[in-house]
């Protein structure tokens, strides 16, 4: 009996070094090689992003109900992006959702050149693992465009809500040159 129940302590033990939404509230750090990022919730429905790298100076970003980018600052610049319209209203996200968001992106001693658009379509439900963890996820695609409606970027992020996180971006999905980007390993924030 001494194994068994050793192996369910350990199961326990496993199952609470897991990120879950209540513990999300406190902090938390997403890795893999090469970037630490240390995810923070702030007043707004705001998720602070610090990301440290390897090869670059460090980042810090500011990202709404920790999908939709409006602020990011380091070594290399500053950069704003001022949505026109209200992102509450698109949280929380369910699975067929569809919006465009029209920005505006601001540099010091930079003016914007025209707008940009962030198309948002939630593709559907997945699960993704971080090491021991599993995340029910929501694989959203991102299209940005320019004011001409041409392509500046596209990928499917897959979204955690509970977390507040994208945990991965897929790109060319669909394609021979499908890849996965993503974080391995998640723990609480250390106080």
């Amino acid at each position: 009996m001494t194994p068994r129940v050793w192996h369910v302590s350990l199961a326990q033990a496993h199952a609470a070094g897991c990120v879950d939404a209540k513990s999300a509230r406190k902090g938390f750090v997403l890795a893999r090689s090469g970037i630490q990022s240390e995810f923070r919730p702030v007043a707004g429905g705001m998720m602070s992003v610090a990301n440290t790298y390897e090869s670059q100076s460090p980042q810090t970003q500011y990202l709404f109900a920790g999908l939709i980018e409006v602020f990011r600052d380091s070594d290399t610049g500053r950069q704003a992006m001022i949505p026109f319209s209200d992102l509450r209203k698109l949280f929380p996200l369910k699975a067929g959702a569809k919006a465009a968001i029209e920005f505006v992106e601001l540099s010091p001693n930079k003016p914007p050149k025209g707008t940009k658009t962030l198309s948002l379509v939630v593709k559907g439900k997945e699960t993704f693992r971080l090491g021991d963890c599993k995340y029910n996820v929501l694989a959203v695609k991102e299209t940005f465009k320019n004011g001409a409606g041409e392509t500046l970027d596209s990928f499917t992020t897959l979204y955690a809500p509970d977390l507040q996180a994208a945990l991965a971006r897929r790109y060319d999905e669909g394609t021979s040159s499908e890849s996965v980007n993503g974080y391995e390993t998640i723990k609480p924030l250390a106080e």
